[in-house]
């Protein structure tokens, strides 16, 4: 359908918005205008205007604006079209219709809409019938009041193939087969889907009834039996109590996803009202598109069972291609064997509450299931968690998102698998050796005895100093074909700055992801990142001395300086990553001879000095090889 601007400036004109935003907030008139306290954040002192005559709201405090439409989408979570159908069968103006076939296609689920309210209001009926009164002692059992039982509008399918087919009798027979009402079988005449049940109805956004799930009453199978697909109703894109869950959302700025419809309303019964549910699939895609719109980071809290567990991965696994940069997902972990229904009826609401305080990221919930799938004993054990850990990150379509989880991961790897150090040996004060053979004869202290020195170190420890850094991360921008062919060093060297430590996880991430990359095609990739700043600032700096730090001022020659600037940038990284390493085992070695003063030791020390200076007389060699 076709909306002209002409349209909606006559749709907005016929809408009070302080009548229509008075519904659900108070409203109270100050002046020309009305004042409330802002629905979209918590206060105590009125920020809200609402100007009638101009048609749109806002907050002085969180600066939340629109009209009367964007108030439906973001106050009442309807989608863009669905807030203006309401909108006009309040003002009572017609929707356009792009063609013959829409126009048939609305009117036939309208018609479907009456068929299924009809049947919502018959099965009510029936509940508060003499027939319903089993039904309605199950539900005093599972401790849900009649408020509760009316607001959700429960109803009961009596034990019969025929009795809903003859109360909806003025509706013809396919259309109650095309609304899942009536089921149709070759040969057969049409009979009652629901047939002894608790019925509850199942409605979008706007509140309106398009189908039902059902409970069983007694014995049999299946225990909870859901409407079929039909024009009016897709479970993979609908959630349970949306229309609920959504205004109730913005005043906790929280959506919990329990598993069922049983959940959500024993919830509700203790008081908690912002909580929605799947209808007997696992999370949709377009199901978190859903919740995403109401709150960035949903709690799923599924049963403590391990088919609760099972389906809380699931859709982990549903959601890391969906990531973006603040939406994401929480987890809330049950008691095993408990569902929400449980928790609320022995601790109550500050009970459930209690345990969605204590969420679990995805990035953790993630961690933690890969890390308990197997045994972690041998190398092929660990490199096979690194492998399915690093794959949940590159399932993420969000390059700054799937950075950050591959360094979480990387992070908590060397965290699990850090090799635990001996206990550092405090240095003692020297003393002279007992005098051997001279009794005049003094001895100074053993240079073999010293640690190595740290008084001007670039590289040690504490990680690799910035202009080692620079240099490093201006030559790989440089030359970019580095990356893929070092990439194992290089997450191994030790940034100790977190910008430039970034940085270069994104060059990775990216080499990584993309063949064959120059410098242009990697700029190309990180100008949308906040990194690009101080990726042109190293790229710039070109007076390092080094040769891939060097820019090229023609072509003449270009091939062989390139041919030397890869070479001495392969050098350069081996060089940076393996001299921490040494340094660390030279300061081990020499603390072990301290206390053990055998010839083993003293040979071990001295092979780890004599390769600790020859890595610095290799960096120096880079150096003064470029500049000459």
């Amino acid at each position: 359908m076709t909306l002209t601007p002409q349209w909606l400036d006559e749709l907005r004109s016929r809408i009070t918005l302080s009548t229509l935003i008075g519904r659900t907030v108070k409203v109270i008139r100050a002046g020309r205008e009305y004042k409330a306290c802002c629905p979209f954040h918590n206060e105590k002192t009125p920020s809200f205007t609402i100007n009638d005559e101009k048609g749109f709201y806002h907050c002085f405090g969180c600066s939340a604006h629109g009209d009367a439409i964007r108030w439906m989408t973001d106050q009442r979570g309807l989608s863009f079209m669905d807030a203006v159908k309401e909108l006009a069968a309040e003002a009572g103006m017609e929707v356009p219709a792009a063609d013959p076939r829409a126009a048939k296609k609305a009117e036939e689920q309208a018609s479907l809409r009456d068929v299924v309210q009809g049947a919502a209001d018959w099965f009510a009926q029936q509940l508060g019938s003499s027939n319903g009164a089993p039904a309605r002692e199950y539900l005093a059992k599972r401790g849900i009041s009649e408020a509760t039982r009316k607001a959700f509008g429960f109803g009961l399918a009596p034990e019969s193939r025929s009795a809903l087919k003859e109360a909806l009798k003025k509706f013809p027979t396919a259309m109650l087969v095309e609304s899942g009402m009536l089921i149709a079988v070759d040969d057969k005449e049409p009979y009652d889907r629901f047939r002894g049940r608790l019925m509850i109805p199942i409605r979008d956004a706007r509140g309106r009834v398009i189908a039902f799930g059902g409970r069983i009453l007694g014995d049999g199978e299946p225990k909870y039996l859901n409407s079929p697909d039909t024009p009016l109703f897709d479970k993979g894109r609908v959630l349970y109590n949306l229309d609920k869950a959504s205004p109730a959302s913005r005043q906790t700025n929280r959506i919990i996803v329990v598993e069922g419809y049983m959940d959500v309303i024993a919830l509700a019964e203790a008081g908690i009202a912002d909580a929605v549910a799947p209808l007997g699939t696992a999370l949709t895609e377009a199901q978190l598109g859903l919740i995403w719109r109401m709150v960035p980071v949903p709690v799923l809290c599924f049963d403590g069972d391990a088919a609760g567990q099972k389906a809380a991965m699931r859709a982990a696994m549903r959601a890391l291609p969906l990531l973006r940069p603040g939406f994401s997902l929480a987890f809330a972990t049950l008691p095993a064997g408990q569902d929400p229904d449980d928790i609320v009826r022995a601790r109550g609401a500050e009970g459930f509450n209690a345990i969605l305080d204590e969420t679990q990221p995805l990035v953790e919930r993630l961690w933690a299931h890969e890390v308990a799938a197997g045994p972690l004993a041998t190398p092929e054990e660990r490199a096979a968690l690194k492998t399915r850990l690093l794959a949940h990150a590159d399932a993420i379509e969000d390059a700054d998102v799937r950075h950050h989880y591959r360094e979480a991961f990387r992070e908590r790897l060397d965290a699990l698998f850090a090799r635990k150090q001996p206990e550092r040996a405090q240095r003692q004060p020297w003393t002279p050796n007992p005098p051997r053979g001279n009794g005049n004869r003094r001895f100074g202290p053993d240079p073999r005895l010293q640690p190595p020195a740290d008084e001007t170190r670039s590289i040690g420890q504490a990680g690799i100093s910035a202009p080692y850094v620079a240099a490093l991360i201006g030559g790989l921008l440089r030359y970019p074909e580095a990356l893929r062919r070092n990439e194992e060093a290089l997450t191994r060297l030790p940034v100790s700055d977190s910008g430039d430590a970034e940085l270069l996880g994104v060059m990775l991430d990216s080499a990584g992801a993309q063949e064959g990359l120059d410098c242009e095609g990697l700029l190309a990739i990180l100008e949308p990142m906040k990194v690009y700043n101080r990726a042109t600032t190293l790229l710039r700096a070109d007076g390092m001395h080094f040769s891939f730090n060097r820019r090229l001022e023609s072509n003449d020659e270009a091939a062989a300086a390139r041919e030397t600037a890869l070479r001495d940038l392969d050098e350069y990284i081996g060089v940076l990553v393996t001299q921490p390493e040494i340094r660390d085992r030279l300061a081990q070695a020499t603390a072990d001879f301290q206390r053990s003063m055998d010839d083993e030791g003293l040979a071990r020390q001295q092979r780890l000095r004599a390769m600790d200076e020859d890595l610095t007389r290799r960096l120096a060699a880079l150096s003064e090889s470029s500049s000459q």
